[in-house]
Protein backbone atom coordinates (compact mmCIF):
# COMPACT_ATOMS: atom_id res chain seq x y z
CA UNK A 1 0.00 0.00 0.00
CA UNK A 2 1.32 3.12 -0.76
CA UNK A 3 1.83 5.77 1.72
CA UNK A 4 1.94 9.03 -0.69
CA UNK A 5 -0.85 11.41 0.13
CA UNK A 6 -3.41 11.14 -2.17
CA UNK A 7 -3.72 13.05 -5.59
CA UNK A 8 -7.68 12.82 -5.85
CA UNK A 9 -10.18 12.05 -2.90
CA UNK A 10 -13.22 11.56 -3.88
CA UNK A 11 -15.63 11.03 -0.74
CA UNK A 12 -19.59 10.21 -0.80
CA UNK A 13 -20.12 11.03 -4.37
CA UNK A 14 -23.51 11.12 -5.35
CA UNK A 15 -24.84 11.51 -9.08
CA UNK A 16 -28.42 11.62 -9.32
CA UNK A 17 -30.64 12.47 -12.29
CA UNK A 18 -34.67 13.41 -11.84
CA UNK A 19 -37.14 11.53 -13.40
CA UNK A 20 -40.03 14.08 -14.51
CA UNK A 21 -43.42 13.63 -15.90
CA UNK A 22 -46.26 15.40 -17.12
CA UNK A 23 -46.98 18.87 -18.79
CA UNK A 24 -45.09 21.05 -16.20
CA UNK A 25 -42.21 17.98 -15.92
CA UNK A 26 -43.55 17.32 -12.49
CA UNK A 27 -40.47 15.87 -10.79
CA UNK A 28 -41.57 11.48 -10.11
CA UNK A 29 -38.20 9.91 -8.68
CA UNK A 30 -34.58 10.06 -9.37
CA UNK A 31 -32.02 7.83 -11.01
CA UNK A 32 -28.98 6.97 -8.56
CA UNK A 33 -26.09 6.62 -11.29
CA UNK A 34 -23.59 7.15 -8.65
CA UNK A 35 -24.81 6.59 -4.83
CA UNK A 36 -21.74 7.14 -2.14
CA UNK A 37 -18.87 6.23 -4.22
CA UNK A 38 -15.95 6.64 -2.10
CA UNK A 39 -11.75 6.11 -3.32
CA UNK A 40 -8.31 7.70 -3.18
CA UNK A 41 -5.95 7.87 -6.40
CA UNK A 42 -2.20 8.38 -5.79
CA UNK A 43 0.23 10.23 -8.03
CA UNK A 44 1.54 7.99 -10.63
CA UNK A 45 -0.84 4.91 -9.79
CA UNK A 46 -3.31 3.52 -12.41
CA UNK A 47 -6.87 3.64 -10.75
CA UNK A 48 -9.41 1.05 -12.71
CA UNK A 49 -12.93 1.36 -12.33
CA UNK A 50 -14.85 -2.09 -13.51
CA UNK A 51 -18.30 -3.06 -13.87
CA UNK A 52 -21.45 -3.65 -15.61
CA UNK A 53 -22.59 -1.79 -18.57
CA UNK A 54 -24.83 0.90 -16.35
CA UNK A 55 -22.71 0.40 -13.17
CA UNK A 56 -22.32 4.40 -13.08
CA UNK A 57 -18.54 4.03 -13.77
CA UNK A 58 -18.11 6.70 -16.80
CA UNK A 59 -20.86 8.95 -14.97
CA UNK A 60 -18.54 8.76 -11.81
CA UNK A 61 -15.29 9.93 -14.19
CA UNK A 62 -17.65 12.44 -15.58
CA UNK A 63 -18.20 13.76 -12.07
CA UNK A 64 -14.49 13.78 -11.00
CA UNK A 65 -13.78 16.07 -14.04
CA UNK A 66 -17.04 18.33 -13.21
CA UNK A 67 -18.26 17.21 -16.98
CA UNK A 68 -21.63 16.45 -14.71
CA UNK A 69 -21.94 18.56 -11.67
CA UNK A 70 -22.10 16.23 -8.45
CA UNK A 71 -25.56 15.98 -6.56
CA UNK A 72 -23.28 15.61 -3.17
CA UNK A 73 -20.14 14.51 -1.89
CA UNK A 74 -16.87 15.78 -2.73
CA UNK A 75 -13.68 15.60 -4.88
CA UNK A 76 -10.73 16.75 -3.43
CA UNK A 77 -7.83 17.70 -6.15
CA UNK A 78 -4.62 18.48 -4.59
CA UNK A 79 -6.21 19.27 -1.17
CA UNK A 80 -9.04 21.25 -3.13
CA UNK A 81 -12.81 20.73 -3.36
CA UNK A 82 -13.57 20.78 -7.19
CA UNK A 83 -17.38 19.69 -5.88
CA UNK A 84 -17.79 23.45 -5.29
CA UNK A 85 -15.41 25.70 -7.15
CA UNK A 86 -16.82 28.09 -9.47
CA UNK A 87 -17.21 28.15 -13.29
CA UNK A 88 -14.39 30.40 -13.64
CA UNK A 89 -11.91 28.61 -10.96
CA UNK A 90 -12.81 24.95 -12.06
CA UNK A 91 -11.95 26.29 -15.80
CA UNK A 92 -8.47 27.30 -14.46
CA UNK A 93 -8.13 23.74 -12.86
CA UNK A 94 -8.67 22.25 -15.97
CA UNK A 95 -5.69 22.19 -17.45
CA UNK A 96 -4.86 20.11 -14.70
CA UNK A 97 -7.27 17.46 -15.30
CA UNK A 98 -8.03 15.66 -18.77
CA UNK A 99 -10.07 13.33 -20.43
CA UNK A 100 -9.64 10.40 -23.24
CA UNK A 101 -12.92 9.80 -24.26
CA UNK A 102 -14.71 6.03 -25.48
CA UNK A 103 -15.90 6.99 -29.03
CA UNK A 104 -12.61 8.58 -30.74
CA UNK A 105 -14.97 9.75 -33.54
CA UNK A 106 -17.34 12.14 -31.85
CA UNK A 107 -15.45 13.29 -29.38
CA UNK A 108 -13.37 15.13 -32.17
CA UNK A 109 -14.95 17.55 -34.38
CA UNK A 110 -15.41 16.16 -38.02
CA UNK A 111 -14.99 20.01 -39.44
CA UNK A 112 -11.59 20.65 -37.86
CA UNK A 113 -7.88 19.81 -39.00
CA UNK A 114 -6.15 17.39 -36.74
CA UNK A 115 -3.54 19.77 -35.99
CA UNK A 116 -6.32 22.28 -35.17
CA UNK A 117 -7.71 19.68 -32.67
CA UNK A 118 -4.74 19.56 -30.89
CA UNK A 119 -3.60 23.52 -30.38
CA UNK A 120 -7.46 24.63 -29.55
CA UNK A 121 -6.59 23.76 -25.88
CA UNK A 122 -2.96 25.93 -25.90
CA UNK A 123 -4.90 28.80 -27.22
CA UNK A 124 -7.69 28.57 -25.05
CA UNK A 125 -6.54 27.83 -21.49
CA UNK A 126 -2.57 29.59 -22.01
CA UNK A 127 -3.53 31.96 -24.98
CA UNK A 128 -0.39 30.76 -26.96
CA UNK A 129 -0.15 32.34 -30.52
CA UNK A 130 -1.80 29.88 -33.25
CA UNK A 131 1.97 29.03 -34.67
CA UNK A 132 3.27 28.56 -31.21
CA UNK A 133 0.53 25.76 -30.35
CA UNK A 134 0.23 24.24 -33.85
CA UNK A 135 4.45 23.76 -33.38
CA UNK A 136 3.57 22.35 -30.09
CA UNK A 137 0.99 20.17 -31.40
CA UNK A 138 3.74 18.63 -34.00
CA UNK A 139 6.04 17.35 -30.75
CA UNK A 140 2.86 15.63 -29.09
CA UNK A 141 1.66 14.13 -32.32
CA UNK A 142 4.96 12.23 -32.52
CA UNK A 143 4.93 11.34 -29.00
CA UNK A 144 1.76 9.17 -29.49
CA UNK A 145 3.23 7.29 -32.58
CA UNK A 146 1.96 9.19 -35.42
CA UNK A 147 3.59 11.18 -38.49
CA UNK A 148 3.89 15.07 -38.65
CA UNK A 149 1.71 14.94 -41.75
CA UNK A 150 -1.43 13.92 -40.05
CA UNK A 151 -1.63 17.61 -38.58
CA UNK A 152 -3.00 18.44 -41.98
CA UNK A 153 -5.68 15.36 -42.02
CA UNK A 154 -9.12 15.54 -41.16
CA UNK A 155 -10.37 12.57 -38.31
CA UNK A 156 -12.19 10.88 -41.01
CA UNK A 157 -9.06 10.36 -42.96
CA UNK A 158 -7.85 8.16 -39.76
CA UNK A 159 -8.40 4.93 -38.70
CA UNK A 160 -10.04 4.27 -35.46
CA UNK A 161 -7.06 3.47 -33.61
CA UNK A 162 -5.49 6.42 -34.87
CA UNK A 163 -8.11 8.84 -33.78
CA UNK A 164 -7.76 7.53 -30.26
CA UNK A 165 -3.59 8.24 -30.74
CA UNK A 166 -4.94 11.77 -31.52
CA UNK A 167 -7.21 12.09 -28.67
CA UNK A 168 -4.83 11.11 -26.01
CA UNK A 169 -2.29 13.40 -27.98
CA UNK A 170 -5.24 16.12 -26.93
CA UNK A 171 -5.63 15.31 -23.12
CA UNK A 172 -1.64 15.38 -23.38
CA UNK A 173 -1.69 19.53 -24.76
CA UNK A 174 -1.97 20.98 -21.67
CA UNK A 175 0.37 18.71 -19.37
CA UNK A 176 -2.26 17.06 -17.19
CA UNK A 177 -1.73 15.60 -13.96
CA UNK A 178 -4.63 13.38 -14.24
CA UNK A 179 -6.03 12.02 -17.00
CA UNK A 180 -9.87 10.18 -16.88
CA UNK A 181 -9.67 7.05 -19.54
CA UNK A 182 -13.43 6.27 -20.17
CA UNK A 183 -13.56 2.96 -22.04
CA UNK A 184 -10.74 4.15 -24.47
CA UNK A 185 -10.74 1.23 -26.57
CA UNK A 186 -13.63 -0.88 -26.16
CA UNK A 187 -14.48 0.61 -29.57
CA UNK A 188 -11.09 -0.51 -31.27
CA UNK A 189 -10.14 -3.67 -32.75
CA UNK A 190 -8.25 -6.30 -30.38
CA UNK A 191 -4.49 -5.64 -32.00
CA UNK A 192 -5.43 -1.59 -31.63
CA UNK A 193 -6.62 -2.10 -28.28
CA UNK A 194 -3.08 -3.69 -27.34
CA UNK A 195 -1.60 -0.78 -28.84
CA UNK A 196 -3.38 1.66 -26.89
CA UNK A 197 -2.30 0.51 -23.63
CA UNK A 198 0.91 0.10 -24.17
CA UNK A 199 0.99 3.87 -25.29
CA UNK A 200 -0.86 4.55 -21.88
CA UNK A 201 1.75 3.12 -20.11
CA UNK A 202 4.10 4.29 -22.30
CA UNK A 203 3.16 7.99 -21.13
CA UNK A 204 2.31 7.69 -17.78
CA UNK A 205 6.18 6.25 -17.38
CA UNK A 206 7.13 9.47 -19.54
CA UNK A 207 5.67 12.05 -18.26
CA UNK A 208 4.55 10.98 -14.78
CA UNK A 209 0.98 10.75 -15.27
CA UNK A 210 -1.71 9.37 -12.71
CA UNK A 211 -4.72 7.30 -14.83
CA UNK A 212 -8.41 6.64 -13.68
CA UNK A 213 -9.26 3.96 -16.18
CA UNK A 214 -12.57 3.05 -17.04
CA UNK A 215 -13.87 -0.23 -18.30
CA UNK A 216 -15.73 -2.85 -18.51
CA UNK A 217 -12.96 -5.31 -20.03
CA UNK A 218 -11.38 -7.42 -17.53
CA UNK A 219 -8.92 -7.95 -19.74
CA UNK A 220 -7.70 -4.17 -20.25
CA UNK A 221 -7.99 -3.57 -16.27
CA UNK A 222 -5.94 -6.18 -15.49
CA UNK A 223 -2.97 -5.57 -17.63
CA UNK A 224 -2.99 -1.25 -17.20
CA UNK A 225 -4.69 -1.27 -13.25
CA UNK A 226 -2.52 -1.04 -10.34
CA UNK A 227 -5.81 -1.05 -7.84
CA UNK A 228 -9.10 -1.79 -9.03
CA UNK A 229 -12.64 -0.42 -7.90
CA UNK A 230 -15.13 -2.92 -8.43
CA UNK A 231 -18.50 -0.95 -8.81
CA UNK A 232 -22.34 -2.00 -9.29
CA UNK A 233 -25.81 -0.43 -9.35
CA UNK A 234 -23.84 2.91 -8.70
CA UNK A 235 -22.01 1.83 -5.56
CA UNK A 236 -18.22 0.69 -4.27
CA UNK A 237 -17.95 -3.26 -3.83
CA UNK A 238 -14.51 -3.96 -3.35
CA UNK A 239 -11.36 -1.97 -3.90
CA UNK A 240 -8.21 -3.65 -3.89
CA UNK A 241 -4.78 -3.99 -5.61
CA UNK A 242 -4.77 -5.59 -9.40
CA UNK A 243 -3.18 -8.96 -7.64
CA UNK A 244 -5.99 -9.30 -4.81
CA UNK A 245 -9.01 -8.77 -7.26
CA UNK A 246 -7.86 -11.10 -9.70
CA UNK A 247 -6.52 -13.65 -6.70
CA UNK A 248 -8.72 -13.26 -3.55
CA UNK A 249 -11.75 -11.61 -4.52
CA UNK A 250 -13.67 -10.67 -0.97
CA UNK A 251 -16.81 -9.83 -2.46
CA UNK A 252 -19.66 -12.33 -4.67
CA UNK A 253 -19.69 -10.01 -7.11
CA UNK A 254 -16.37 -9.54 -7.81
CA UNK A 255 -15.99 -13.60 -8.25
CA UNK A 256 -19.16 -13.50 -10.13
CA UNK A 257 -17.01 -10.79 -13.14
CA UNK A 258 -14.06 -13.11 -12.69
CA UNK A 259 -16.09 -16.24 -13.38
CA UNK A 260 -17.06 -14.61 -16.59
CA UNK A 261 -13.60 -13.63 -17.78
CA UNK A 262 -12.90 -16.02 -20.58
CA UNK A 263 -9.53 -18.56 -19.64
CA UNK A 264 -7.39 -18.64 -22.29
CA UNK A 265 -7.20 -22.45 -22.18
CA UNK A 266 -10.56 -23.59 -21.27
CA UNK A 267 -9.21 -27.13 -19.97
CA UNK A 268 -7.81 -25.10 -17.05
CA UNK A 269 -11.18 -24.48 -15.73
CA UNK A 270 -11.94 -27.82 -13.15
CA UNK A 271 -15.05 -25.78 -11.48
CA UNK A 272 -18.85 -25.50 -12.37
CA UNK A 273 -19.61 -21.99 -13.67
CA UNK A 274 -21.18 -19.73 -11.19
CA UNK A 275 -25.04 -19.05 -12.09
CA UNK A 276 -26.66 -15.84 -11.52
CA UNK A 277 -30.23 -15.31 -11.94
CA UNK A 278 -32.26 -12.17 -12.74
CA UNK A 279 -31.50 -9.04 -14.11
CA UNK A 280 -29.42 -5.61 -12.85
CA UNK A 281 -32.07 -3.61 -11.49
CA UNK A 282 -33.21 -0.15 -12.30
CA UNK A 283 -30.75 2.53 -10.76
CA UNK A 284 -34.32 4.44 -10.57
CA UNK A 285 -35.74 1.62 -7.79
CA UNK A 286 -32.56 0.00 -6.51
CA UNK A 287 -33.19 -2.60 -3.76
CA UNK A 288 -33.15 -2.16 -0.41
CA UNK A 289 -30.61 -3.45 1.62
CA UNK A 290 -27.75 -3.92 -0.37
CA UNK A 291 -28.11 -3.77 -4.02
CA UNK A 292 -26.44 -6.70 -4.95
CA UNK A 293 -28.84 -8.86 -2.69
CA UNK A 294 -31.28 -9.88 -5.62
CA UNK A 295 -28.71 -11.86 -7.56
CA UNK A 296 -26.18 -12.86 -5.01
CA UNK A 297 -25.81 -16.87 -4.17
CA UNK A 298 -24.58 -15.93 -0.64
CA UNK A 299 -27.25 -13.17 0.14
CA UNK A 300 -29.04 -13.76 4.19
CA UNK A 301 -31.67 -11.70 5.49
CA UNK A 302 -29.84 -8.77 6.76
CA UNK A 303 -28.54 -8.02 2.94
CA UNK A 304 -32.30 -7.54 2.02
CA UNK A 305 -32.74 -5.15 4.90
CA UNK A 306 -29.26 -3.07 5.89
CA UNK A 307 -27.00 -1.84 3.14
CA UNK A 308 -23.22 -2.92 4.05
CA UNK A 309 -20.76 -0.17 4.12
CA UNK A 310 -17.43 -0.62 2.96
CA UNK A 311 -14.76 -1.69 5.37
CA UNK A 312 -11.87 0.32 6.04
CA UNK A 313 -9.07 -2.47 6.30
CA UNK A 314 -6.19 -3.03 3.99
CA UNK A 315 -9.08 -4.88 0.92
CA UNK A 316 -12.23 -2.50 1.71
CA UNK A 317 -15.47 -4.46 0.55
CA UNK A 318 -18.89 -3.34 1.00
CA UNK A 319 -20.68 -6.89 2.19
CA UNK A 320 -22.04 -8.66 5.25
CA UNK A 321 -20.38 -11.75 4.44
CA UNK A 322 -16.99 -11.41 2.39
CA UNK A 323 -15.59 -14.51 0.85
CA UNK A 324 -12.47 -14.92 3.50
CA UNK A 325 -10.61 -16.68 0.61
CA UNK A 326 -10.86 -17.08 -3.19
CA UNK A 327 -12.93 -19.39 -4.50
CA UNK A 328 -12.34 -19.12 -8.28
CA UNK A 329 -8.66 -19.35 -8.16
CA UNK A 330 -6.08 -17.32 -10.21
CA UNK A 331 -7.05 -15.82 -13.44
CA UNK A 332 -4.38 -16.37 -16.27
CA UNK A 333 -3.78 -13.44 -18.74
Amino acid sequence: MTTTEPLLQVRNLKKYYPIRKGVIARTVGQVRAVDDVSFDVHPGETLGIVGESGCGKSTTGRAILRLETPTAGSVIFEGTDIATLSAGTMRRRRTDLQMVFQDPYSSLNPQIRIGDLLAEPLIAHHRLKRAAAQARAAEIIQVVGLPRLYLNRYPHELSGGQRQRVGIARALMLEPKLIVCDEPVSALDVSIQAQVLNLLKDLQGEFGLTYVFISHGLGAIKYISDRIVVMYLGKVMEVATTQEIFTAPRHPYTEILLDAYPEANPHLRDRPRIIVEGDVPSPAKPPAGCVFHTRCPSAQAICTTEIPRLSTDAHPVACHFPLLASKNGKVES
